[in-house]
């Protein structure tokens, strides 16, 4: 188990530097395919550091064509002694099929449409990988896949390089090297390679899909890299009969020795093979033109130290130091003295050789590979390892750190400093900046729940807890409030409480009020209302006698009030209609007059007294 995660099952692979193994993914549920550093080599840092490279370069690729890294890691692992070990590993896309070297078992060449549309897919990744400044360096039939669908994958990384870097050859000290039948030129020459290294070895692929086997073979790797360099392959046509002409002209163009002379690029050769089969124009000149040009070519040596480091076709180690590419044969023949020269060189390296081991128990170490840290200011993670791949360094992610001054996901620091000097393949610790330490509370009232609590995380806050208010401004789930308020500074990742509005109002009491204020209050309140008179002599009228509803009601509820009038004013009784006969005139006297009753009568009506 390693990472806590993976199963490791079967093994399905070896190579020169890792072993690969079925694996399962117990998080995901999942097949993986785990590449594991080989224990023998586990001890060596530099290998540590050339694995993790290769997940760096592969985990930022993510094509349809190209395997995908998931995850990488290291583990401690017990070995058959008993010892423990730190082995680092690659977790990548588990692929089932069979790789293009398969096809070759028996040297029959694939079809034609079918070689073409492998190529394609394969120049489909490398387009890709060469847009991200990554060139694969060692394409050949043994790294590319098919899976049962027919779809290409092209996989192993491993000594890949960012094209950026001037100092990426295929023959510098204790470097893993490609196979000698798909090398370019300039990687035997041990020249800086760029993208049309790989279109070169992309031809000799298509070469050997359409002939059954390689342009170039030997009796060793030098003898193979010799006639990369110098010699001109045969058309495929000239193998097998039924190429046609226009395949001829890409696979030479692809295979021409100057890389000026080549496709440009990977969607330029892939544009061309996509003619080839629809039967129209392509680019490449006609075949005819690389005989002249391999006739005018300069001589050349292939790099002495190809020797030491090439796999030979057989996947052994090379035998050979050197090779030169201008030894004139016949000279040698009339000057037999080189021979004893080199008999006696060679005995003289055999003796200094042991002399060294019987006077130290180890060889003297040899002196560091150096480099320079680059300038990695204003640049993202993506930016700052392709910069430090370019430079051959390692980049370790620090943690992050908070800054008013350096926009979030941007570099801070790093340990080495820029402008260091390092050793080749050292670990960079590079810090990114977090983005501000405190964060502005942006203003959510109004927001729906949802709508408020995507604005708060977006710059860095969470929703602690959601509270109801009854706010006659909002309507029902809206913001009416939030604690801290909006535009208040609070630290990243802080709580925020939300404070919804429930859509109802709590009535207030208008009672003994004016019918104006009354009025003015519950319309700031959000309520309608409704006016109804009652006349009364013990208030001033227009004044709020009633009102109804009340308590919590919804916004908008219409309140009915019942308002003071002015009681009618009494109308006065109306006198009762009378009515008198006139009095007829008499001669007697009025009782004005103070003359005494006459005669002495008295009254008839009156009584005794």
């Amino acid at each position: 188990m390693l990472g806590g995660r993976y199963e490791v099952r079967q093994l399905i692979g070896r190579g020169g530097m890792a072993e690969v193994y079925i694996g399962y993914d117990r998080r995901l549920s999942r097949s993986v395919a785990i590449k594991v550093l080989r224990s023998d080599l586990s001890r060596d840092h530099t290998f540590h550091v050339r694995f993790r490279r290769e997940a760096q370069a592969a985990a930022g690729l993510n094509h349809p064509s190209i395997v995908a890294v998931y995850d990488t890691g290291e583990d401690e692992v017990v070995t058959s002694t008993g010892e423990t070990i730190e082995v680092p590993y690659i977790v990548m896309e588990y692929v089932e099929g069979h790789t293009v070297r398969s096809l070759f078992v028996d040297g029959t060449p694939v079809p034609i449409d079918e070689a073409v549309e492998i190529t394609i897919g394969v120049l489909s990744a490398l387009a890709y990988s060469h847009r991200e400044g990554i060139v694969h360096r060692d394409i050949k039939p043994g790294n590319v896949m098919l899976t049962p669908t027919g779809q290409v994958k092209v996989m192993d990384f491993g000594i890949a390089r960012a094209m950026a870097d001037s100092a990426a050859t295929m023959t510098q000290t204790h470097a893993v090297v490609g196979t000698a039948q798909y090398l370019s030129p300039e990687q035997a020459r041990g020249e800086v390679v760029d993208a049309r290294s790989d279109i070169y070895s992309t031809g000799c692929l298509l070469y050997e899909l359409l002939v059954g086997k390689p342009p170039f073979s030997g009796d060793s790797a030098v003898a193979v890299a010799y006639q990369h360099v110098r010699e001109i392959p045969p058309a495929p046509s000239t193998l097998a009969a039924d190429i046609p002409e226009a395949l001829d002209r890409i696979v030479l163009k692809a295979l021409a020795k100057d890389r000026e002379e080549r496709y440009p690029d990977a969607a330029a050769m892939r544009a061309d093979l996509e003619a080839a089969v629809r039967g129209g124009h392509v680019s490449a000149p006609a075949v005819s033109s690389w005989a002249a040009a391999a006739a005018a070519a300069d001589p050349t040596v292939v790099s002495p130290s190809l020797g030491t480091q090439l796999m030979t076709p057989a996947g052994g180690p090379a035998t050979t130091t050197a090779v030169a590419a201008d030894v004139d044969e016949d000279a040698e023949r009339r000057s037999p003295w080189w021979v004893w020269l080199l008999v006696v060189i060679g005995l003289g390296a055999i003796i200094g050789i042991g002399w060294l081991f019987l006077t130290s128990g180890e060889p003297e170490p040899e002196e560091p590979a150096m480099t320079v840290v680059p300038p990695l200011s204003g640049l993202d993670e993506t930016g700052a390892r392709n910069a430090l791949l370019a430079a051959e360094l390692v980049l370790v992610v620090g943690e992050p750190e908070a800054s008013d001054e350096v926009a979030e996901g941007l570099f801070i620091s790093s340990d080495p400093e820029p402008g260091d000097e390092v050793e080749v393949d050292s670990e960079v610790t590079v810090v990114f900046s977090a983005g501000p330490d405190a964060v502005a509370v942006p203003d959510v009232v109004g927001f729906t729940q949802d709508q408020a609590i995507a604005e708060l995380r977006e710059v860095g806050l969470e929703v602690s807890r959601v509270e109801t208010v009854n706010d006659p401004a909002w309507d029902r789930d809206r913001v009416s409030a939030t604690e801290p308020e909006a535009d208040t500074e609070v630290p990243r990742d802080s709580g925020v409480v939300l404070i919804l509005a429930t859509g109802n109002v709590e009535v207030p009491d208008v009672t003994d009020l004016s019918i104006d204020e009354a009025r003015d209050i519950l319309n700031d309140a959000h309520l309608s209302v409704r006016e109804l008179q009652q006349p009364s002599g013990d208030y001033e009228p227009g004044t709020v006698l009633h009102q109804t509803p009340t308590g919590i009601q919804p916004r908008n509820t219409t309140i009915e009030l019942t308002v003071a009038v002015e009681p009618p004013t009494p109308e006065p009784p109306s006198p009762e209609p009378t009515t008198t006969e006139p009095e007829e005139p008499t001669d007697e006297p009025t009782d004005d007059g103070d003359e005494p009753p006459t005669d002495g009568e008295d009254d008839p009506e009156a009584g005794d007294g």
